[in-house]
């Protein structure tokens, strides 16, 4: 039976959650730009760090990092008056 890591699979929820939560607020055009957008920018820079350092530690914190940015930038173009 294959193992599931917690730290990964919150990742992913945290993920899809603000996917869904761009495109429920800002249309789909928004949910598929984080889907796509984060994806595209968190695996090659996930492969590159891990590639050349080796650090998961690192490769995990850049990649939480890009995950809060996202959230943020996505928070800061809802306006709260709708």
């Amino acid at each position: 039976m294959p193992r599931v890591y917690p730290e990964a699979l919150l990742f992913c929820l945290l993920w899809a959650a603000l996917a869904i939560y761009g495109g429920l607020e800002l249309g789909w055009k928004a949910g598929a730009v984080l889907t796509l957008g984060l994806f595209i920018l968190i695996m090659p820079i996930s492969a590159l760090i891990l590639s050349r350092t080796g650090s998961f530690r690192l490769e995990r914190a850049v990649r939480w990092g890009i995950l809060a940015g996202a959230a943020l930038v996505l928070l800061s173009r809802i306006d709260p008056n709708q």
